[in-house]
């Protein structure tokens, strides 16, 4: 009896020191995907910075919010699986944080759009020539930089990547 209150009391514990986690479901299509935006956000607040003073092409941009608004009635499941794609074998692959913490946080980013990537990858989501070249275009201006650059850049665009999955959430 004892032991299952102290087993107890550790679960009421514990229950208040965890923080929530802020999730919401983004209703993309026909499909249905979980994202942790509240954990993404904060992973990326450690990131930014670092990405942002490091970021020695100025001029160029990778993502543009309107690539992103110009996505297409029933291309959002197919535009969120090729651009996880493109952030998981490109960018975090080729990202180089400095800091420990920048690492921890870069490592947790990268798995959160792992698991994102999978949980859309089961979608079968539809992809349109058009949505297909906005991601192509995306890739042309990776390649047009030098990999540890691109990386970076692609890093410090990722505020414009939330802001987007954010709105998802909210048109649901």
């Amino acid at each position: 009896m004892r032991t299952l209150l102290v087993c107890s009391a550790c679960l009421v514990l514990l229950s208040c020191l965890s923080a929530p986690v802020e999730s919401r479901t983004l209703h993309v299509d026909n499909c249905s995907v979980i994202v942790h935006t509240h954990e993404l956000r904060k992973y990326y607040s450690d990131l930014r910075p670092h990405a942002i003073s490091e970021d020695s092409e100025i001029g160029v941009r990778l993502l543009d919010r309107s690539l992103m608004k110009g996505v297409q009635e029933g291309q959002t499941c197919c535009f969120l699986r090729l651009l996880m794609r493109f952030y998981v074998e490109r960018v975090f692959g080729n990202y180089a944080s400095s800091g420990p913490q920048q690492k921890r946080s870069s490592s947790a980013l990268a798995n959160a759009f792992v698991s994102i990537r999978r949980d859309v990858h089961t979608c079968h989501c539809h992809c349109a020539e058009h949505t297909q070249r906005s991601i192509d275009s995306v890739h042309s201006e990776f390649i047009k930089l030098q990999t540890q650059a691109a990386a970076q850049k692609a890093v410090g665009e990722l505020d414009t990547v939330l802001s987007w999955l954010e709105g998802l959430g909210h048109k649901a």
